[in-house]
């Protein structure tokens, strides 16, 4: 790691979270300064990835400059006062809970932007598609930086319109419908997760999160949090999304861009449950002692519900979309990281962070892999894809084929793999639960989300078997185009991450461990 002076730390924060805001705003000028194309729409794409790529590398730099020593403290902070009457306050920072998934929203973005360069989504202007792209980048990025439970709250509200956009505009089938589903869902919850924000902020005389997090607040007692956990948790749980609160999901999947599902899958829903671990387990944790059984309860319906929907879509005969699968998927992953944070334990809560990371890595990969079936099918339909690729994607574009099998394999948590010890830590977590909490119930729930694991293998492997081998791999019948250079480029660094996540997991948990440890002993009153 590389010694950065800290006020150097705090600007490449600061730029982090704005400089997408700025670059949405020159994209929508008459040309994109200092950039040339062939033409405005290749010009503007141009500039999508270049602000992207700046931001990329700015996490990158700040995660070279963090003190990763001492990675349970709050790193490259800002604190200026905006509105004082409330005492909201310009609070900014990072730690080793949020740096991971501050670097994975700008490596998604990024890839989603360079995908996009090449393989531009069907729609409008490429300025608004751009403009859009990036508001959602800072909005998302935000999310994971802001220190003040007002300010958590107004960019947890920036995605969504971005996102609706997105998914109208540039989606497929039945877009303007699952854009209003989302948009709907999202903002009901949010509504409730606000009153339960302002609930904590009034009574303790502060939104400040460090603050809420290490001092005693006398005046959050335990029916405060209660209602509190209550109110907040509704609002994450949508956006998690926690079943049975989940059904906008599917919809907003199978209708969204290629790059829409990806940034949703992969860094959208992580909003959900940071949320869970950066507010509620720490400021609120009585409330959650209360209704974390009730939580895990409802994780582990979402693990068994989600793999069972995705056998139902997997078999064959059945009207199965292979993107609506994999959102059914993130269901059952999702339901993973809740269990992880019901338990309340270090154990867990690592599991859960893990898992979150591994699954916006695997998860964007198969998002990518089937839009790029669909480019160049016309459909992302089981058993008409099954028919294009002549049942056997091994041998029409066996690089195609490969990295799929290494998604779903990769997905099914497979050791070795990253998605193999984020759900591993979880089970862990719920064998020994916090000392407040049933341990029988949790060793109910634990083997519940176990038989979900032997689920997600069989439907993973059942999609592998349709689309990449069939009955006769040999079949002859028209080659596909295998992958592109700008794919190639797209998709190599989640196939590395995953990799590399899988076989060196002391990489992220030396960061998310220490200050999980010290967040759970500050949340103790």
């Amino acid at each position: 790691m590389i010694d950065i002076n800290e006020s150097v730390m705090q600007f490449l924060l600061a730029f982090i979270v704005v400089g997408p805001l700025v670059g949405a705003a020159a994209a929508l000028l008459p040309a994109p300064p200092g950039l040339k194309g062939k033409s405005p729409e290749q010009a503007v794409l141009r500039h999508g990835v270049t602000v992207t790529g700046a931001v990329l590398i700015a996490a990158i730099v700040l995660t070279l400059g963090f003190d990763h020593d001492h990675p349970s403290k709050m790193q490259a902070t800002t604190d200026i006062s905006w509105i004082p009457a409330l005492d909201v306050r310009i609070h900014l920072g990072t730690d080793g809970i949020s740096l991971p998934l501050l670097v994975l929203t700008a490596l998604l973005t990024f890839l989603c932007a360079l995908y996009s360069y090449f393989k531009m989504p069907s729609g409008p202007t490429p300025k608004a598609f751009v403009a859009l792209l990036l508001v959602l980048e800072s909005g998302t990025l935000a999310t994971f930086a802001v220190l003040d439970l007002l300010l958590f709250f107004l960019a947890f509200e920036m995605v969504l319109i971005p996102m609706y956009f997105l998914i109208a505009r540039w989606g497929g089938e039945q877009r303007q419908a699952a854009a209003w589903k989302f948009i709907l869902y999202t903002l009901l919850g949010s509504v409730v997760m606000l009153l339960g924000l302002l609930l904590i902020g009034i009574k303790a005389g502060t939104f400040d999160m460090v603050a809420l997090a290490t001092d005693n607040h006398p005046a959050l007692t335990t029916s405060v949090q209660v209602i509190a956990v209550l109110a907040i948790g509704i609002g994450l749980a949508v956006k998690t999304p926690m079943w049975p609160l989940h059904s906008w999901l599917p919809d907003a999947h199978t209708a969204a861009p290629t790059v829409g599902s990806v940034l949703l899958a992969g860094v959208l829903l992580k909003m959900g449950t940071y949320g869970f671990v950066r507010i509620l387990l720490p400021i609120t944790p009585d409330g959650m002692s209360t209704f974390a059984p009730y939580l895990a309860a409802f994780a582990v319906v979402g693990i068994i519900y989600g793999s069972l929907a995705c056998l139902a879509l997997a078999k064959q005969g059945a009207k199965g979309d292979l993107k609506r699968l994999i959102a059914y998927s993130s269901v059952g992953h999702m339901g993973f990281v809740l269990l992880g944070i019901a338990t309340m334990t270090p154990t867990g809560v690592n599991g859960a962070l893990f898992a979150n990371i591994a699954h916006g890595l695997i998860t964007g990969l198969l998002f990518f892999l089937v839009g790029a079936l669909k480019d160049r099918t016309g459909t992302s339909d089981l058993d008409t894809l099954a028919e294009e690729t002549g049942a056997a994607l091994y041998g029409k574009a066996p690089r195609l084929g490969g990295l799929l099998a290494f998604g779903a394999v990769a997905s099914l948590g497979l050791p070795g793999l990253a998605g193999f010890w984020g759900e591993m830590l979880a089970l862990f977590g719920a064998f020994d639960p916090a000392d407040d909490l049933s341990r029988p119930a949790f060793l109910t729930f634990m083997a519940i989300a176990a038989f979900g694991t032997l689920l997600t293998a069989a439907y993973m492997l059942i999609v592998v078997r349709r689309v990449c081998m069939g009955a006769t791999p040999q079949q002859e019948g028209p080659k596909l185009a295998d992958v592109q250079t700008y794919e190639f480029a797209a998709w190599t660094p989640l196939v590395a991450l995953t990799v590399v996540a899988g076989l060196w997991p002391k990489a992220l948990l030396g960061l998310t461990d220490p200050a999980v440890q010290q967040l759970l002993a500050g949340g103790t009153r």
